[in-house]
């Protein structure tokens, strides 16, 4: 962006208080001040140049980026400003990849191939969830399987509502008002 400024009412104005100066002491005076200020002119301009030149570095060393440099265009001067176009915020770093599952069994090198049937909505289900954690599939299922295999308390939560039992008073049977399914859920 480039910015023109005109010296010239500035210089004007001191030539006018020269003169208003000058104009108390006697006509002498005022025409020796007359020809003061036409050669005052180019001094009066390098010293507002160099001013405002001042001011522009000034500014320059403000600003986190670009810069404003003072020209002089004819008899005016000219500022070019470098403002730097602002950087759009660096997108956030990817998230540190998963933990590795846990090497409880180390010691056990020994890989074994299964084969394993599920139905189509649960293997769809775990190759969800093992996409938002990161793994494979096969990487996700051995880990379930870990943990479920792990010594320690399990937490169970069993959906019993395909299951043959008789009808006789259980929930989720005719006969048997409210639940209309029969799950066992607790800890093992």
């Amino acid at each position: 962006m480039v910015v023109h400024m005109d010296l010239t009412p500035y210089v004007d104005s001191l030539r006018r208080d020269l003169l208003a100066a000058a104009e108390a002491a006697g006509p002498e005076v005022r025409q020796a001040a007359e020809r003061l200020t036409f050669a005052l002119d180019p001094a009066a301009r390098l010293a507002l140049m160099e001013a405002v030149s001042q001011a522009a570095s000034e500014i320059t060393a403000e600003m986190p980026d670009g810069g404003v440099d003072v020209r002089l265009d004819g008899r005016e001067l000219a500022f070019v400003v470098d403002a730097a176009v602002p950087t759009p915020p660096a997108p956030p770093a990817p998230p540190a990849p998963p933990a590795p599952p846990s090497t409880e069994d180390a010691d056990d090198v020994a890989i074994a191939r299964v084969t394993l049937r599920l139905p189509e909505s649960v293997k769809a289900k775990a190759e969800e969830l093992a996409a938002r954690s990161g793994h494979s599939l096969n990487t996700w299922l051995v880990t379930a399987v870990r943990a479920a295999t792990r010594e320690g308390p399990i937490h169970v939560d069993l959906d019993l509502s395909s299951l043959p039992f008789s009808s006789g008073g259980q929930p989720g049977h005719p006969g048997h008002p409210g639940r209309t399914s029969r799950r066992m859920t607790g800890w093992v």
